[in-house]
This record gives C-alpha cells, structure tokens and sequence, in this order.
C-alpha cells in the first residue's frame, strides 16, 4: 500500500491572492494530478490508490476543489477558468515536474482550462467525461434537475451496480454530498463556457479524450467535438463505462493513463506543452 498524506497548501493567484488547497497525496514517482468531479473527491478516491502504485513511479495528487468537503472557499473563486489558474500555480508550488493532468466532468473542464493557460511542468493532458464545452444539438444534461436515481442512470453502464441510493447513505456523508452539489453549482451552474471551444484552438500540449460509451450527462459525440477542437488531440471511446469510467472501468482506465503517461513523457512526445 502507498502512503497517503493529506496537506494543505496555500497557493498564491494573481488576481485572486491567497488560497489554501487541501492536497492528498500518494505514492512516489512521476506525478499525476488528479482533479475530481462534481460528485467530490469520493469519486475518484478509490481510482488514486491504484493509480498511485509506488512501485509503478506514480505519485497521484488529489486537490479538493475549495469549497467541496467543507473545505474552505475564497469569493473570488467561482469559476472553472479560476480553478485552472489555482492548479498552474499549485504546480509552482510544489515544484512539480512531467505532471500528467487528469480530470473527470467539471475536473475535465479544469484541464482543458489548464491546457489553455500552459504550464512548462505539464507534460499531457486527459479530459475523461469532461464538460465545459458548447456543442449544437448535444447539450449536457442538466445535472440538477435530475434526482438521484436519474443521476444515476445517466452516469452510469451500469446505474443498477454503481449508482448510490441516497436513503441508504450515513446522515454526515448525504450532508457532504449534499453541500458539495451547491458548491458544483456556483463553478457550473451551466456547465459550459461558450468561448472554451474557441480558445482551445491554443493547445499546443499532448492532449488525450477519453469517453464512456455509456455516457448520457455528455453523450460521445460531444466527446468527440471536444477532442476536435484541439489540435492534434486523441479520443478514445472507453467500453461499458459512462461518465466515470474511473468507477466502471478502473483496470481499463489505468492501462490508458499508464499507456498516455509513458508517451508524453519529458523527451518521449514531439510535441511542446
């Protein structure tokens, strides 16, 4: 088993001063950032631990978004775009290196936002599910009007296996889950940026889409617009999984970032991040 430490690290942005981020961190070796989705970091809290496997080099660090697990949030960050310059700047300072940048829904957004920006450290980026994007005639659901049991169906191949019944959750974790859908609210009440499309066009970083071919929060081919609209990226259609392949599809999902780490790695990829 990898270690696991959770800290807490104050971040300076230009614009928007100091903010504290809790960070868990695992294993050791080539690190991986790994951004969580609406649903908060219990989504994606069983995938880090295999991805962080020590004796693989991997170092999976996990940023609770501010505001999410009662974690504390400044008002002037209230948006994906903030979140992205917050993860640039994390990079900075924690001096990290050849970092692979994953993200899940809105932590897809996050990516593609980092993308955007760039960052010298980064040596890949993977939108898995990711939103942020407009696309004509393939909307994002909206993800709160839906009840649990329709959340479920449309995140999941399997919504019978995977989905949560929230009846049958302990009182503190419903009230997590609870607080962390109105802080998803105030990053994405829409879920999309009309000008993110069109500013992808900058990417010049090794960029991976992967998509569930279940997924009907975003369906594939808004996936597939995604990766279209930044260049050079690839798409891969990942089987029997939906919008988190990363609880679906774990073993599937490692062999992709493992394959996409080895390729883009510093001096392994043509192309400059």
């Amino acid at each position: 088993m990898s270690a696991t430490n959770s800290n807490t690290h104050t971040v300076s942005v230009a614009e928007l001063g100091d903010i504290p981020v809790t960070v868990v961190d695992q294993g050791a070796g080539r690190p991986f950032l790994l951004l969580h989705g609406g649903g908060g970091p219990l989504t994606v809290d069983a995938f880090s631990a295999q991805l962080a496997d020590e004796s693989a080099g991997r170092r999976v660090l996990v940023p609770i978004h501010p505001g999410f697990n009662a974690t504390p949030r400044p008002e002037e960050l209230g948006d994906a775009p903030g979140l992205a310059r917050l993860y640039v700047a994390l990079l900075e300072t924690l001096d990290l290196e050849d970092v692979t940048v994953v993200g899940n829904s809105i932590g897809g957004w996050i990516t593609a936002e980092m993308a955007v920006l760039g960052s010298p450290r980064v040596s890949g980026y993977v939108i898995l599910d990711g939103v942020g994007i407009d696309v004509e005639d393939h909307p994002i659901v909206d993800f709160f009007s839906l009840t649990p049991a329709e959340v479920a169906q449309h995140s999941y191949y399997d919504p019978d296996r995977f989905g949560l019944d929230p009846s049958k959750l302990p009182p503190a974790v419903l009230e997590t889950l609870t607080a962390n859908r109105a802080t998803l609210s105030v990053y994405g009440a829409n879920m999309a940026d009309v000008s993110l499309r069109q500013r992808l066009a900058g990417v010049s970083a090794p960029v991976l889409v992967a998509w569930g071919e279940a997924d009907r929060i975003a369906d594939t081919d808004y996936g597939r617009a995604y990766a279209a609209a930044i260049p050079g990226a690839e798409f891969l259609l990942m089987e029997r999984a939906g919008h988190l392949p990363q609880i679906e599809t774990p073993e599937a999902l490692l062999e992709v970032l493992t394959a996409f780490a080895a390729r883009t790695a510093s001096g392994q990829s043509g192309r400059s991040a």
